[in-house]
């Protein structure tokens, strides 16, 4: 199981890098930046490939609306160039909320143009002439739709790899069979071990069996907050505004992909409170409703030998990536969490 981390886009970026450099040292695996409604993801990608050396680094995750398909796939293969063949495309659909109410463009048929996206991308680092005609992308630009001049290009430069490695951040059942079939990766949220397979494991079994053999296993990249230590029970609480806010104020009533997972944990009655606390702005008492038991599921807090029990049962669950949220403060503790982790999954 790969080791990884995500930088946090609320602040202290150059900070938070520094730490990278260190952790990188002591055996992480890959580095994610998400992009939000925060800065960009992408300028921070390239500062992280100046100042690291071996980590790998992944955009966890950029949306899929704003950017063309094309503007998408020149990205990953520059970043992809600047980090010497390093960088792996997290890409997804996120939510109405921020594409609609941030960026003003239409949520629409998020799968439909994720399968469409992925094809544009793939000829692009293949440097085939571009040429797609889908339902919601036609390029070359249609006869009638704009001057007449276009005419299909092939990138200019060479990249690193013609295939740069794709992570689809998913959670509904064809959105993961679909990421099962296409993807390198699939990055799921709140990752609950011992229900993953009830939830997930007919979509991801589907997709499998369209799946191109050239794509390799499917890699798991699962996400959780990481404590070690005798005295670290505490901080399953440090999770709790964060599921709270996905789960309670990500999204309206009834479009909620958070909600909806939450439901089809088993959490049905908690995921409704949850929603109708926050929305009323009553964040606090949201946040302590957030069942214990789900914390302590989609965490990795407590002493090493718990620790060690529930990465056994996240491997048996398949994750092959650990994104861990490193709540400990100070860079030599994380760098020792980092390495704790390595000795325990060893």
């Amino acid at each position: 199981m790969r080791i990884g981390t995500q930088i946090n886009y609320a602040g202290g970026f150059a900070e938070s890098v520094a730490d990278v450099v260190e952790l990188e040292k002591a055996g992480l695996d890959i580095v994610s930046v998400p992009e939000a409604y925060s800065f960009d993801a992408v300028s921070q990608l390239g500062y992280l490939a100046a100042r690291t050396e071996r980590v790998e680094l992944a955009s966890g995750i950029l949306q899929i609306y704003t950017r063309t398909p094309t503007l998408t796939a020149m990205t990953a293969a520059g970043l992809d160039f600047v980090s010497g063949g390093r960088f792996s495309l997290g890409i997804g659909a996120s939510g109405p909320q921020v594409i609609e109410g941030f960026h003003g463009v239409r949520y629409d048929a998020p799968l439909a143009r994720t399968r469409e996206i992925v094809e544009i991308c793939r000829q692009v680092w293949r440097r085939e002439r571009v040429v797609h005609e889908g339902k919601h992308y036609q390029i070359p630009l249609l006869e009638g739709q704009g001057t007449g001049l276009g005419k299909p290009l092939k990138l200019i430069n060479h990249p690193v790899r013609e295939r740069v490695p794709i992570i689809l951040a998913s959670l509904g059942p064809k959105n993961v069979a679909m990421t099962a079939e296409i993807a390198e990766g699939w990055e799921p949220i709140f990752f609950h071990p011992e229900k993953a397979a009830g939830v997930w494991g007919a979509s991801l079994a589907e997709g499998k069996a369209k799946r191109d053999s050239s794509l390799g296993e499917l890699d798991v990249v699962v996400g959780a907050p990481v404590a070690i230590g005798e005295d670290v029970k505490h901080m399953i609480d440090w999770v709790r505004p964060m599921v709270a806010l996905y789960v309670g104020g990500m999204g309206a009533r009834g479009k909620n992909f958070y909600n909806e997972l939450a439901c089809r944990y088993g959490y049905e009655a908690e995921a409704k409170l949850i929603q109708d606390l926050y929305l009323d702005g009553k964040k606090d008492e949201a946040a302590a409703a957030v069942p214990v038991e789900l914390l302590e599921a989609i965490s990795l807090i407590g002493p090493a030998a718990y620790v060690k029990e529930r990465l056994a049962a996240y491997a048996e669950a398949g994750v092959t990536t650990l994104q861990a949220m490193l709540l400990e403060p100070g860079v030599q503790r994380r760098v020792e969490v980092v390495s704790q982790l390595r000795e325990l999954m060893d």
